[in-house]
């Protein structure tokens, strides 16, 4: 199903079977760049040219044809990942189901919309209230803070696509859109950061990033069909084969640990890394570390909200992402806001056995003592500010005081 040939004619390509058999492509996960390119090209495109959307790369994919997808990364419906080219410039495009279908097999198979997008701001609204808007959905982010108005200036910086000096409605629709996901606001605040994908445009919902050479901690990656019938211990095994040489594995090490550090206490707080696996981490050709997903990388007020107060009968029940756990108060019924651990524990739980693999004889005694003690991290932010950032500072000496001599470095 997901190769059935398709038309370029939007309104063929949008009947209600068509749009059964694309959606079922997404869900499998491999969806042709054909496909996709033609699909997005007639919903995007077609907003584009009614002036309901706008961005940076909606020229490029609509009036140039130079912006093209490429392989699917994601088999996730409602989290679109895919390869493309932009100007001859490989890349990574991300985007969301425009619209979440749900289909009644006895009823013609027409699809409900659920959801609408690009819906805000009105016509009519001032570049003020535009601002307004953009500042109060900060604040509910990122709590009152002093510096949110910087964050605003790097907003509405973005959300001029065409940089002519100003916002037109159809751009602050798109950016509106953007800013429900965490990750592009995660993308923009991090935009001065070494180990953050770099941000090159947008076009509805759609944004496109920096392709991260390899999008994969140990090297090796495998279909997603296939994860299903491989054993945990032979996943290990192939992981631990594939991966670079020990000074190599060390600086992208290095840029993990680096990576903790602009997130902690960072400019506009504290971030918190509720999702960390080597599915999430990537590094390029220098090696040097890139972050592939930051969507669970969360600030530290949205995380409270999120969490607190939330009905738990076990610790089992106040998680967020895979890696956020709070405690359940058994009296109260209600999720702790806090964390079990933090960020630098759950990077060294990561790091442990990848690092001791193939370490230097030398070291490998201290290396292993400066994890553990890592692991051992407890405690509030606060009561534990010092001895993390001590222990941060320790194991980047230790590895880069091994490396630095190399061509690694």
């Amino acid at each position: 199903m997901c190769n059935t040939p398709i038309t370029q004619n939007c309104a063929e390509l949008m009947t209600a079977k068509k749009i059964f058999i694309w959606h079922q492509c997404f869900r499998c996960g491999i969806a042709t760049g054909n496909f996709v390119h033609a699909t997005w090209t007639c919903t995007k495109c077609d907003k584009y040219q009614k002036g309901i959307i706008d961005g940076s790369a909606c020229g490029s994919l609509c009036d140039k044809d130079t912006l093209y997808f490429g392989k699917c990364l994601s088999n996730k419906p409602n989290n679109q990942v895919y390869r493309g080219v932009w100007d001859e410039s490989q890349i990574v495009l991300k985007c969301r189901l425009e619209e979440p279908f749900h289909f009644d097999l006895e009823s013609n198979m027409e699809p409900r919309k659920e959801m609408v997008l690009f819906d805000k701001p009105t016509k009519g609204t001032s570049m003020e209230e535009f601002r307004e808007m953009v500042y109060n959905l900060l604040k509910a982010k990122f709590g009152d803070q002093a510096n949110l108005r910087e964050l605003l200036k790097l907003v509405v910086t973005v959300a001029d696509g065409n940089k002519d000096g100003h916002v037109s409605l159809a751009e602050a629709k798109s950016t509106w859109a953007l800013l429900q996901l965490n990750e592009f606001l995660m993308t923009i605040i991090l935009q001065d950061k070494e180990h953050t994908p770099k941000l090159l445009g947008f076009c509805g919902d759609l944004y496109v990033a920096e392709k991260v050479h390899y999008n994969y901690l140990y090297g090796l990656t495998v279909p997603w069909v296939l994860e299903f019938f491989i054993p945990s211990g032979l996943r290990r095994s192939m992981d631990q084969w594939f991966t670079p040489s020990w000074p190599r594995k060390a600086k992208i090490a290095i840029g993990l640990l680096e990576f903790v550090e602009d997130v902690f206490h960072g400019t506009f707080g504290n971030f918190l890394i509720c999702d960390l696996s080597a599915n999430n981490i990537g590094y390029n050709m220098k090696h040097d570390l890139k972050m592939i997903d930051m969507r669970k990388v969360v600030p530290e007020v949205t995380f409270k909200q999120l969490i607190g107060g939330r009905h738990c009968e076990t610790d089992v029940d106040c998680v967020y992402g895979t890696d956020c756990r709070t405690k359940c108060h058994q009296s109260k019924k209600q999720c702790t806001t806090e964390l079990d651990q933090p960020n630098l524990t759950k990077v060294c739980v990561l790091l442990k056995d990848y690092l001791l693999n193939g370490a230097p004889s030398d070291m490998r005694e201290e290396l292993e003592k400066q994890l553990y003690s890592c692991i051992a991290l407890r405690g509030t932010a606060n009561q534990m500010e010092m001895e993390h950032s001590l222990i941060l500072n320790n194991m980047k000496t230790l590895l880069w005081k091994k490396i630095s001599h190399t061509k690694d470095s």
